[in-house]
């Protein structure tokens, strides 16, 4: 993980990307954390949609860039330049529709096809609201997030359960990664093309020089 840095009052710029098949509420989940609004019609999204989001995480400044698969995922044409510098993702899945918690190893496989391995990945269950038409179990969900060292947490975009919770989890997992790596290096390059924030890039070459990635697991259901 290659990062640039200047003063300790430049915040940090953390890539989070949603990923799932259409459908499973990426963008309701993003309207709900960005704006807290939710659109109970809301279509498929046209063209490129991302939001950036404040967060404080241990007194530092965290703008985290949230971006949505613009529709793209119903023709399997996500592109790489949709994953490039991504630190995060969130992989959804309908607990109302079990073929797109079938799909979430597909996603998976592509996201560490553009991104590397180590990118902090959370598996999310959406629409827990819809407890009669469950098609997905907690403890199905639970399992696969522990078998692929995933994060887990079932949300509602709709009466917004865990939906802050969910993007919070995964920035502070970020940051703490991030954290670590600066307490084991104490001398940090700096990338004039950035500017003067902290920029924080996956790099596969440096990565592979680690021993392991991090691997935990965590869960949390409405």
């Amino acid at each position: 993980m290659a990062f640039n840095s200047e003063d300790s009052n430049d915040d940090y710029l953390f890539k989070i990307v949603l990923l799932g098949d259409s459908g499973v509420g990426k963008s309701n989940l993003l309207a709900r954390f960005a704006r807290n609004e939710f659109y109970s019609n809301s279509k498929s999204t046209i063209g490129v949609e991302f939001q950036t989001q404040k967060m404080e995480v241990n007194g530092k400044e965290i703008k985290a860039q949230i971006w949505d698969t613009a529709g793209q995922e119903r023709f399997r044409a996500v592109t790489s330049a949709y994953y490039r510098g991504a630190v995060g993702a969130l992989v959804v899945y309908d607990i109302s529709r079990r073929q797109t918690f079938d799909s979430v190893g597909r996603w998976l496989n592509e996201l560490h096809t553009h991104c590397d391995m180590n990118v902090i990945t959370i598996l999310v269950g959406n629409k827990s609201d819809l407890k009669d038409a469950r098609e997905v179990t907690t403890a199905d969900g639970k399992s696969l997030a522990e078998t692929r060292s995933l994060f887990f947490m079932e949300t509602s975009a709709l009466d917004s359960s865990n939906v802050n919770a969910a993007f919070q989890t995964i920035v502070k997992e970020i940051y703490n990664i991030l954290s670590k790596k600066v307490m084991q290096s104490q001398e940090m390059k700096k990338d004039p093309s950035i500017g003067s924030k902290k920029t924080v890039v996956l790099d596969p070459k440096q990565d592979a020089n680690k021993e392991e990635p991090v691997k935990k697991s965590w869960c949390c259901s409405s």
